[in-house]
């Protein structure tokens, strides 16, 4: 790793931006976590979504902090980037450690919670009726039943029920948030030793040696 003043401050000021970028596509993530499960209570998703948006705060801080080696914003900036990197990396081991079942009852706590609208938009979604073969508590499957089965198709013919069709796509969402802040939160901590690195050195080091000590000064 380059130890000058200037080569720190240009690998701080591109990791922060490199860090903007990252936390856009953690938002991302998050709004495709929860989008694709219809806003069904998906917490650990919300989780991952806010660390984006403090992500490119804390980001944001850092490229002032870098360009004008302020000492107290790099010293906030360390100190605040070091506790995102607790926070996202707990909710990204929570992500990838989170077990069917508990996916499934995240997502039927969910089912539970949203209006027979926001139920519809699911069922007409993902061509499904209610949330399991159990459930009772859906609207009406009347819309979505002929796009299940065709003109042709058994008198028996129903759709299936919503949570088969939503069980890849919430373990989808949750492996792709985990591991993508896994893989991003291992890289905060190398923000945090650069930036602390950077704050110990001196302007003095971009003054090339000639200029310390002139060639032509008489002892």
């Amino acid at each position: 790793m380059c130890g000058g003043f200037s080569c720190s401050k240009n690998a701080l000021i591109a990791l922060n931006l490199l860090y903007i970028m990252v936390g856009f596509l953690l938002i991302s993530v998050g709004v495709y976590g929860r989008a694709a499960s219809i806003v069904t209570n998906l917490p650990i998703v919300g989780g991952i979504l806010a660390c984006g948006i403090l992500l490119i705060l804390i980001s944001i801080l850092g490229l002032i902090g870098a360009s004008k080696h302020h000492q107290v914003l790099l010293f906030f900036y360390m100190i605040i980037l070091f506790l995102l990197f607790l926070i996202q990396f707990s909710i990204a081991t929570s992500c990838l450690a989170v077990s069917s079942s508990q996916q499934q009852q995240f997502a039927e706590q969910g089912w539970n919670r949203v209006s027979n609208k926001v139920r519809m938009e699911v069922q007409n979604t993902f061509y499904c009726c209610g949330f399991n073969s159990t459930s009772t508590d859906h609207p009406s499957c009347d819309a979505v039943q002929s796009l299940c089965c065709p003109t042709n198709s058994p008198t028996d013919c129903s759709c299936s029920p919503c949570l088969q069709k939503l069980e890849d796509v919430i373990d989808y969402a949750f492996k792709l948030c985990g591991r993508i802040g896994l893989f991003f939160s291992f890289t905060e901590v190398l923000a945090v030793f650069l930036a602390r690195r950077y704050r110990n050195l001196h302007a003095m080091d971009l003054l090339p040696a000639r200029a310390i000590f002139p060639t032509n000064y008489i002892y």
